[in-house]
């Protein structure tokens, strides 16, 4: 991935006090999709866009004892698979790329789900977020998955100046160690649901609420000064 572009002032500073507060507060942060090897991950990265993890976990039981191996996918019957994952929502568009994705990874990786990121993103329907997903939680390669929750979060905390996912993930990934990066991604996606939400965020209960320039604070009375953490 190319450099970083010019970060916001203090990201680096930022960065390195969000990794540290982050972990304490969240020392068990995992992937909430349930799975019990690559593929089954993968398969359920793609079912979660637009849906709970709640609701693929409620879906993929059922769906990887009917297709136990990527040849199953790879050979489902389109109407067949889409009435199985029908309440994950956009479940024509995911049955595609399932279907897609499995055709590709039998024809080139006899069936395996490959662990480099230059292999996984030539998978239709296979993107850098998904891809990181499964190297950083399958494989425990150093993977930072931009969604929605981290896009905002990246964005409120002046990581990164730009809105764009593989942007964000250049910029954060400049300025955190490797080791770091999909634990960061958990937490801050953990963060996102928990505290900084995208309509209400509870910046009073935020452990970050004094190093975030987006912080929306009440006032300080006259003469008493916000402890600092």
């Amino acid at each position: 991935m190319p450099a970083a572009r010019r970060l916001p002032a203090g990201a680096r500073s930022r960065a390195a006090t969000v990794v540290d507060r982050l972990a304490a507060e969240y020392p068990d942060a995992a992937c909430a999709l349930v799975h019990g090897d690559p593929l089954q991950l993968l398969v359920a990265t793609i079912l979660s866009a637009q849906c709970t993890d709640e609701r693929v976990n409620l879906v993929t039981p059922g769906l990887f004892r009917r297709y136990p191996d990527a040849a199953a996918f790879a050979s489902a019957d389109a109407a067949e698979l889409e009435e199985a994952i029908r309440s994950t929502g956009f479940f024509r568009s995911k049955t595609r790329a399932i279907i897609e994705m499995s055709q590709d990874l039998v024809a080139r990786y006899g069936g395996r789900v490959p662990d480099r990121m230059e292999d996984l993103v030539t998978l239709r329907g296979v993107g850098r977020k998904t891809a990181n997903v499964v190297l950083g939680v399958a494989f425990g390669r150093p993977g930072l998955a931009v969604d929605t929750h981290v896009t905002r979060l990246a964005g409120r905390l002046r990581l990164t100046a730009s809105t764009d996912p593989v942007e964000i993930e250049r910029d954060v990934c400049a300025i955190v160690p490797a080791s770091e990066w999909t634990a960061l991604s958990l937490r801050l996606i953990l963060h996102g649901r928990r505290v900084c939400q995208a309509r209400r965020p509870r910046c009073p209960e935020c452990v970050l609420n004094d190093i975030c320039p987006s912080a929306q604070l009440p006032a300080v009375a006259p003469g008493r000064v916000r402890a600092g953490r």
